[in-house]
């Protein structure tokens, strides 16, 4: 979805709209996991600002990444198949960084987003995950388009020859990329987890992680 949608693709906004409308429904029908309201009775929608602690460490994740990304990176990874592999760690690091501390992770955290007609179940706080996640890719890509004239680089990327871009168009939609959204949008509105944070909390709770790990290859294996 924030690849797709940054990218301003079609085919990845259709997709999003019918997976968000199809999990928004699902969760609302009551089946699926449930969200339990604030046991100090304070509105999920209301504001809850973090600590000293926590706003120091924000600051300082932000900060160390954008100097790993913007400085040491180019300083010390040339360009070779190898350095993609070591980045995809460095950003793999960083985006499991930004879901724990976004609350992603927690299937509480999305289901409540769902939760548009229980006010007293309600957290708006996933849009902005969604807007600051969105917006600054959407920004880059932009200025990669302006800076390197086109998607196949004239000017190429950091640690690669060239860039690679997914080429499916609208023109591309069949009833497998339907029923995979569909079946998307009810996973995770049943469910409150997406494939990424899926991932992350596969790892820090073996236990929950396994079974879904296990329907995660099925489903893949289905080719849906």
């Amino acid at each position: 979805m924030l690849c797709g949608i940054s990218r301003i693709s079609p085919r990845s906004i259709i997709a999003t709209g019918i997976f968000f409308i199809t999990a928004l429904v699902t969760a609302n029908l009551g089946i699926g996991a449930t969200v339990s309201p604030s046991p100090d009775g304070h509105p999920a929608y209301l504001p809850v600002y973090p600590s000293t602690d926590e706003v120091a460490f924000m600051f300082s994740t932000v900060a160390i990444s954008q100097v790993v990304n913007s400085f040491l990176v180019p300083a010390l990874l040339p360009r070779y198949t190898n350095s993609n592999v070591v980045y995809s760690c460095i950003a793999g690091l960083q985006f499991g960084l930004g879901l724990l501390i976004t609350g992603m992770a927690n299937p509480e955290k999305v289901l409540g987003f769902f939760n548009w007609f229980d006010s007293s179940k309600f957290d708006p706080s996933l849009a902005l995950v969604m807007v600051f996640g969105v917006g600054p890719s959407l920004l880059s890509y932009l200025y990669m388009k302006t800076e390197c004239g086109n998607e196949d680089g004239l000017k190429p990327p950091l640690l690669a020859d060239r860039f690679s871009l997914p080429t499916a168009t609208v023109a591309d939609i069949d009833w497998r990329f339907m029923v995979g959204c569909v079946a998307f949008g009810i996973g995770w509105g049943l469910s409150g987890v997406c494939p990424g944070p899926g991932l992350l909390r596969s790892a820090l709770s073996p236990l929950w992680g396994a079974p879904w790990l296990a329907g995660f290859w099925l489903g893949s294996l289905l080719g849906i």
